[in-house]
């Protein structure tokens, strides 16, 4: 066959898109798109034009500049411990639960007695909202009904692990963490089933210890697993309000950015341009992790 022979072939096999199927198209796209820009951006660009107004939600708008971000940084003091607290929350979850997820993730992939049973059991909390966790950490860390207290024993002078300013916040963080880490398990599990085991054969008879094939071999593997878990863990630590709300609508030493939005917008202080000032900062130091992280990722990708 000649080579214009094959192209006129090329031609009639290749199916043209008939009105129909234009219309069947646009539907599809064009419903999640237009939904995505009316639920996700639309009120993320009102919260970016609103954070320069001074608005109460029922009077006139009033133009504020720049004022509502001199207040928040200078004159408002909830806010620079609700930012260290989502810090904390970050580094937290990112330097705890998910190497922890990643590591029950190996063991089970391992093929340990009952790994069904742990899979299940692990990943159970993570059907849960993290309002739900928040109530489950009232019952067992409430100082005078709380569970933790009946255990010890200590009646006479309990301990308040959620009033307390220095502990409440290391105790959310452990509730908060066990949800995140069976998410992180199931993650890292499905990746590893994807993995080659001819990957981890050449490793072996290389003379490579365990260790040395997860580290090495294995997790070099999973990096768009790491990338799933990299975003996955700044937006749940970012977006945390749930569980801090449900135990004492984040204030006494649970102060997060999300809570600071939440009192001001619909608060009894009505402040609907103070609070979307807020708003944009959580907005945009979410969009600065996700970012960084995923530039990195892809100059990673492209020097393989």
């Amino acid at each position: 066959m000649s080579f214009n022979s094959a192209r006129r072939a090329g031609r009639r096999s290749m199916r043209r898109f008939t009105g129909r199927d234009l219309a069947v198209l646009g539907v599809l796209l064009g419903i999640p798109v237009l939904l995505d820009i009316v639920i996700v951006w639309g009120p993320a660009l009102a919260s970016v034009a609103l954070s320069f107004t001074d608005w109460d939600g029922v009077g006139d708008i009033k133009w504020a500049g720049v004022r509502n971000y001199e207040n928040l940084f200078t004159n408002y003091p909830p806010f620079w411990p609700a930012v260290r607290h989502n810090l904390l929350w970050l580094a937290f979850l990112g330097l705890v639960a998910a190497p922890f997820g990643l590591l029950l993730a190996v063991l089970i992939d391992r093929g340990v007695r009952f790994s069904r049973f742990y899979q299940s059991t692990l990943y159970m909390p993570v059907v849960l909202s993290l309002a739900v966790v928040g109530f489950i950490a009232q019952l067992v860390f409430s100082r005078d009904q709380g569970a933790l207290n009946a255990v010890l024993g200590d009646t006479a002078s309990p301990t308040d692990w959620l009033g307390d300013p220095d502990l409440n916040i290391w105790v959310v963080l452990l509730a908060a963490a066990w949800r995140h880490t069976g998410y992180v398990m199931i993650l890292y599990l499905a990746g590893l089933k994807a993995v080659d085991p001819s990957l981890k054969e050449a490793a072996a008879i290389d003379g490579a210890g365990e260790a040395q094939t997860l580290f090495r071999v294995v997790l070099p593997t999973l990096r768009p697993v790491n990338v799933i878990v990299g975003v996955i863990t700044v937006i749940e630590s970012l977006r945390a309000f749930d569980i801090v709300y449900a135990v004492n609508h984040g204030r006494n030493g649970l102060e997060l950015l999300s809570v600071l939005v939440t009192d001001n917008i619909i608060g009894e202080a009505g402040r609907i341009g103070f609070g979307s000032a807020i708003a944009v900062v959580l907005l945009l130091v979410s969009l600065g992790f996700v970012v960084t992280y995923l530039v990195q990722e892809y100059r990673g990708e492209k020097n393989r």
